[in-house]
């Protein structure tokens, strides 16, 4: 489906032109009819030859109307320019194509109307001359009488011109509301252009941020059960009245988009904008209040919620002095506080560097949860210094240095107690405010040991005051691997339950049990000297062929039950897990 907006001056015979492009009369008010002005939007459709279905937005020209233009115009991408061969260029045609122009419009034609008044060729050079230098400059021109019919076919196949098919991304529909009525027997139905994404119905919708649900859709009069952007069309909705709805509203899928009071943007020209604008995005009209950041940087704080993506385009516009101040592009719908002196400069720096792309946004954040990203209307893939962290991604730069704050904390903490275990990872998650496989993530680059739970400096720690003790006890043990010393002994060499747990982090002891310390690889070693007796052998038995007391012995084969290297009979004997 192809959808295009009418634009130009009131009387140079946009809605004629539109009746005889499409069979349809698009002012349907009674005033509109008696007055011979449009002065609300007209929705009509036709079929081109090519079976390519033309959906037309009328949009009225007279200047008392340009928010309804604008309404019209804003969600679209493609237009119908209509000049009068016999009046030309006017004031509204100025101002359209100011608006036209802020925008970005590219798509479209330019429609000479009336030839059967005056000869359209001074027009159009004239015309051709005005858009120099706009972004409507290479539209072609075509001449067109609606009364005779002369060049209509002309303009068929220009419209029916095969064109790139955008992208759909279908949990990101969103669809501007341009009109609300109710339906007997139906309820509550809306109608816009939907701009992108894919509606079904029986989806989940929000309106201006109330929930409902698609009870019907309807596309160009006909009954569908899923519309694909772009497209003009009527949902029906669930549980919502239509007193309560308005134009200007976005529908939207829940938590596909970012809705928002506050944006950066950049403009398209030099000139100061003023303090009090309105924001036209979509079908809304938003007044904002505007805070240069820097050249052609702005802080737009807008008077009602609105979901924004990062690119959306926007006209902003001084309602006093009637006139376009500019085109805007949304840079961050969710950008952060300015506070502090010279805040608006540095934030304007920080948009400098890839204001748009994935890159830049988590760059500015640090962290960036990819379900955000998606909202925030960024495209999710591989980016330059950027790294992937479970449903997170994180700026290079601020792991690295997230690394060496938690590498230089657990360092400063071990010198000043050796038997420090280290931070918890959860503590430090909470005290950078990031999610804890980012934390987990920064210590791995950082070379810290977490297997605890903890990010504590890895390898053989010096244990300051105890290490003399710790090599005591380490001396005894590589002497007898399972003279285990009691609780008394390990108090009389100051090893408490805190040194120990050091030792052990720090791969110089174990502990199969809390009143049983022994040395690295003895467990290995009495799984061997065990492994070795005719099963099944006894608690005593094992005792006897480690050399050692019962307590440890006990500690020993528990710990290598729980290995799964050997299994405890019901009568209390042993035997090996796997058979020999």
């Amino acid at each position: 489906m192809l959808v295009v907006a009418t634009a130009g001056h009131v009387d140079h015979g946009k809605s004629a032109l539109v009746r005889a492009l499409t069979g349809t009369e698009p002012d349907r008010l009674a005033e509109e009819r008696r007055r011979g002005l449009t002065i609300e939007l007209g929705h009509v459709w036709t079929t081109l030859p090519s079976g390519r279905r033309l959906a037309v937005v009328d949009v009225p020209g007279h200047a008392d109307y340009v928010r309804t233009m604008l309404a019209g115009v804003v969600p679209l991408r493609t237009v119908l320019l209509v000049v009068a061969a016999d009046e030309g260029w006017s004031a509204q045609t100025a101002e359209h194509v100011a608006a036209l122009d802020a925008l970005g419009i590219r798509r479209g034609l330019v429609v000479v109307t009336k030839t059967d008044l005056a000869d359209p060729a001074p027009v159009a050079a004239d015309v051709r001359a005005r858009l120099a230098g706009t972004s409507l400059a290479g539209l072609d021109v075509l001449p067109v009488s609606a009364r005779t019919g002369d060049g209509m076919d002309a303009l068929r196949a220009a419209l029916d011109r095969p064109d790139e098919a955008p992208a759909v991304e279908e949990r990101r529909a969103r669809l501007w509301v341009d009109r609300v009525f109710t339906v007997r027997g139906a309820g509550t139905v809306v109608t816009g252009t939907l701009a992108s994404g894919r509606l079904a119905t029986s989806d989940a919708v929000l309106v201006g941020g109330r929930p409902s649900r698609i009870r019907r859709l309807e596309s160009l009069g006909s009954v569908v059960d899923e519309a694909l952007a772009p497209a003009r069309v009527a949902v029906n909705l669930r549980d919502l009245g239509a007193d309560a709805l308005h134009r200007g509203e976005a529908l939207v899928h829940p938590d596909a988009w970012w809705p928002t009071r506050l944006a950066d943007a950049a403009t398209d020209r030099d000139t100061d904008p003023p303090t009090h604008a309105v924001l036209h995005v979509g079908s809304a009209a938003v007044p904002v209040r505007v805070r240069p950041l820097g050249p052609r940087l702005l802080r737009l704080a807008l008077d009602a919620e609105v979901p924004l993506s990062v690119g959306d385009r926007a006209v902003l516009r001084d309602p006093g002095r009637r006139q376009v101040v500019g085109g805007a592009t949304v840079l961050d719908p969710d950008p952060p506080a300015l506070r502090g002196r010279g805040s608006a400069a540095r934030r304007a720096a920080d948009l400098a560097d890839d204001p748009t792309g994935l890159g830049g946004a988590v760059r500015r954040r640090g962290v960036l949860a990819v379900d955000d990203a998606r909202r925030l209307g960024l495209t999710v893939e591989p980016a330059a210094g950027v790294v992937a962290v479970g449903e997170h991604l994180v700026d290079e730069g601020f792991l690295d240095r997230l690394a060496g704050s938690l590498r230089d904390g657990a360092e400063e903490a071990r010198r000043a107690d050796p038997t420090d275990a280290g931070p918890p990872l959860a503590a430090l998650a909470r005290a950078h405010a990031v999610p804890d496989a980012v934390v987990r993530a920064a210590a791995a680059r950082a070379g810290l040991d977490t297997t605890a739970g903890r990010a504590a400096p890895a390898g053989h720690p010096d244990l300051g005051p105890h290490e003399a003790a710790v090599r005591a006890l380490e001396a005894r043990l590589a002497a007898d691997p399972f003279d285990a010393p009691t609780r008394p002994e390990l108090a009389d060499l100051g090893l408490d339950d805190r040194v120990l747990a050091a030792a052990v982090r720090a791969d110089r002891l174990v502990r199969p049990a809390p009143d049983v310390v022994l040395r690295p690889g003895a467990l290995d070693e009495a799984a061997e000297r065990l492994l070795a007796l005719d099963p099944p052998w006894t608690l005593a038995e094992a005792r006897e062929t480690l050399a050692t007391s019962r307590r440890v012995a006990l500690a020993v084969c528990t710990a290598l039950d729980a290995r799964r290297v050997t299994r405890r009979l019901p009568d209390g004997r042993r035997e090996p897990r796997t058979p020999r």
